[in-house]
């Protein structure tokens, strides 16, 4: 592996837990700069939409509803093809909810994020994503 290839991969890696970054933080701005102008995101394993970014975040923002959220990534898998991209991720997402007398309901998704990626003159950035939920208590 050289350093070109060790590069992509970190940047690749870097936009994953920025798109984390900026759903936990509510930074909605903020993923303009994961995904390019043009890509699309499915959020249909989770009951929401498959289309632009602008269709997405309003599905995005549910969790909102939520009192905390974070997100947890692990075993990032890539495969590079020149300027192009797959990436896997592991997630783990707890959310809590305030629930009756006093108390936090709390909510666990487990699932992959599946990004196609292109290199672009700002760098990697995801033209295709699938929140893939695989278990949730």
């Amino acid at each position: 592996m050289d350093l070109a290839e060790l590069s992509d991969r970190q940047e690749i890696t870097d936009l994953i837990t920025a798109y984390t970054r900026a759903v936990d933080q509510s930074k909605w701005d903020d993923l303009r700069n994961v995904f390019t102008d043009d890509a699309v995101l499915d959020y249909s394993s989770p009951g929401g939409p498959v289309g632009s970014l602008d269709e997405a975040i309003p599905f995005i923002r549910n969790l909102e509803g939520f009192s905390a959220w974070q997100h947890l990534i692990a075993q990032v898998s890539i495969e590079l093809h020149g300027d192009k991209a797959r990436a896997t991720a592991y997630f783990f997402n707890p959310m809590t909810a305030p629930g009756p007398n006093d108390m936090t309901s709390v909510w666990l998704v487990g699932g992959y994020y599946h990004h196609q990626l292109v290199r672009t003159a700002d760098g990697w950035r995801s033209r295709h994503m699938i929140d893939e939920i695989v278990w949730s208590k």
